[in-house]
């Protein structure tokens, strides 16, 4: 289910910075998880998750450590620990806009 109140919440954060990359050659908004996300040629590198937590897609060291400093932990899927994705809560808005620009260089560089 779906909270619409830290949707809003976190599209109010979101929002403004993916502006700045809409900006940018190659970046769209397209379909992640139910989600909408923002896209390098195709591939999402963030998104606002359905209870209002930033996604993010980082190498998988940097998830390490992001869930070991508690400022984000691991996305699961159908009981599936994602290797590369991570949730970051609201409550961490000032680790938004460098996580986005984080996994925007991540997915950039690995993808064609």
């Amino acid at each position: 289910m779906t909270d619409a109140a830290a949707q809003e919440r976190a599209h109010a954060i979101f929002d403004p910075i993916a502006a700045e990359y809409l900006a940018r050659p190659g970046v769209d908004i397209g379909p992640m998880f139910g989600s909408e996300g923002l896209r390098i040629r195709g591939k999402v590198f963030a998104f606002v998750g359905y209870r209002g937590s930033l996604v993010v897609k980082v190498p998988a060291d940097r998830a390490d450590e992001l869930a070991s400093a508690g400022t984000g932990e691991r996305m699961q899927t159908r009981g599936r620990t994602m290797r590369e994705w991570v949730l970051v809560g609201p409550d961490r808005a000032d680790a938004w806009a460098p996580l986005i620009a984080d996994a925007f260089a991540f997915v950039d560089e690995i993808t064609p």
